[in-house]
């Protein structure tokens, strides 16, 4: 694994940092309705995406998501703004506006989003690495679910077939406890969910997904072995949402009490206490990132509010574009 030294620590803080922000100021902006439809957001997970973008090639590694996917663009190297400016539905954001919160997307920097329907990015994961493989691009796919999906039909036809053809993919369910208000306990008799790759024989096992530095070894090897060629790897990344599946979740499943306890190990914490126990920044060098990072979100509210609406001609410039039907010509 690449080293974890002081400057990776720092700047693991300084991206989870911003990740938090930039969702608390979304859940804001939700109440003052100027995010519409729902938000899913990830408060609490952030180890996951920064243990597993230090295992990454970032030049050809690709990510696919479910509906919780405003923080993962991002870090795969997507302007803040323009994410900012897609959940409030601008014309500067990454889809013109017309995606919203479950369908950020960028084909540049290889984040295929962003998938509404439960489970159905895990075969469009596997397909993208069935590329990766068919075109000899060295790259692997990490593909993230839910425990909630991790029940459906596709993830076995998925796991099946990653297996029999070798496809460099990574298969990461993200067990933040409930599949939207429904504990795990209550989906399946087993509570082990990485023990579902065993029917496969496929390397698999559970990882503390509160700590970036027990997923960044995890993925490491998992990725490691994806691009020798040897095939998936299924991870369950162990850890915890604080908000509820949704802003419109009232979280009467769970008590106020077992979301304080999952905060006492929040990953933020847990790298800001390294930090300062190694002593890799003193305190002013500390509020100036804290500083760094609240301007940078007020930046991406300013420039998703000061940019324009799509035109309502955006409609019909991005439905198709087709020679013998020459009257609404494909403009984008």
């Amino acid at each position: 694994m690449k080293e974890v030294t002081k400057e990776v620590y720092l700047k693991w803080y300084e991206d989870m940092l911003l990740w938090r922000k930039f969702e608390d100021k979304l859940a804001a902006l939700y109440i003052q309705q100027k995010v519409r439809g729902f938000l899913h957001l990830y408060n609490g997970q952030e180890a996951v995406l920064a243990g597993a973008l230090h295992a990454m090639d970032l030049t050809k590694d690709k990510m696919i998501t479910a509906y919780r996917n405003h923080v993962q663009p991002i870090g795969m190297g997507v302007d803040p703004r323009r994410v900012m400016a897609e959940l409030l539905g601008k014309v500067t954001g990454t889809s013109k506006g017309m995606g919203g919160s479950m369908h950020i997307f960028s084909k540049e920097h290889r984040f295929y989003g962003g998938h509404g329907i439960v489970g159905g990015q895990i075969p469009v994961g596997a397909g993208l690495a069935f590329a990766d493989k068919y075109f000899e691009t060295g790259g692997v796919t990490m593909t993230y679910f839910g425990d909630g999906a991790a029940r459906q039909g596709s993830l076995h036809e998925a796991f099946n077939m990653a297996m029999l053809w070798k496809l460099p993919v990574v298969f990461i369910v993200e067990n933040n406890g409930y599949a939207m208000g429904t504990s795990v306990e209550r989906t399946a008799n087993h509570t082990d969910i990485w023990k579902l790759g065993l029917g496969y024989e496929m390397p698999c096992g559970p990882v503390d997904g509160m700590n970036p530095v027990k997923v960044a070894e995890a993925m490491t090897e998992a990725i490691d072995r994806a691009r020798r060629g040897d095939g998936p790897t299924f991870l369950e990344m162990k850890t915890y949402r604080y908000r509820g599946h949704s802003m419109s979740d009232a979280q009467l499943y769970r008590s106020k009490d077992e979301v304080e306890e999952y905060k006492k190990i929040d990953p933020i914490t847990q790298v800001l206490d390294l930090i300062k126990d190694q002593k890799y920044a003193t305190e002013e060098e500390i509020a100036a990132i804290d500083q760094r990072v609240k301007d940078l979100v007020q930046e991406c509210v300013t420039f998703a509010e000061e940019s324009d609406y799509p035109p309502v001609q955006q409609l019909y410039d991005v439905v198709y574009d087709q020679e013998n039907y020459p009257f609404i010509p494909h403009k984008l």
